[in-house]
């Protein structure tokens, strides 16, 4: 099945002005960070459902992260098929501003979990750091759902 979208992928942001002194992974981690609040909200695609069990299972009790998933599971790309119709429409909105949806996903994980930091890939790939940002992917999520036609 060809992959019609791709949303954002690690390796476009471990290249150029990538910080010499981090592994690329940490490219990913903002990736994997809506990808493991899909995975906790069952939005994940039909494709993860049957070839990824243990590992949503994995991400489902917190022994791997988002991040993890997304190089395990997903080769460090995040496309539409990795996400159930609804987490794409929601994904369109708010993920991904070239959609034309609302599109402010990066901007509030920068300003929740790096403001401080020397660069948006330093921010720490944990379950803590999660916890902080979920409750504003929870609260864009009910606005879309309200929002949604």
């Amino acid at each position: 099945m060809a992959r019609s979208q791709s949303y954002d992928r690690a390796d476009w942001h471990s290249g150029g002005k990538y910080p010499p002194d981090l592994p690329p992974e940490n490219g990913g981690t903002h990736i994997g960070m809506f990808l493991a609040w899909a995975i906790l909200h069952d939005l994940e695609g039909q494709q993860h459902q049957e070839d990824s069990q243990a590992d949503l299972a994995a991400v489902r009790s917190r022994k791997m992260t988002g991040r993890d998933f997304l190089f395990r599971d997903c080769d460090g790309k995040f496309w539409e098929d990795d996400l159930s119709e609804e987490g794409n429409e929601f994904a369109r909105w708010y993920f991904a501003p070239e959609s034309g949806g609302y599109g402010s996903y990066i901007e509030d994980y920068e300003s929740l979990l790096a403001a401080k930091l020397p660069t948006v890939y330093h921010v720490a790939d944990t379950w803590e750091n999660f916890d902080k940002l979920a409750p504003v992917i929870d609260r864009r999520f009910a606005e879309w759902k309200q929002k949604r036609p």
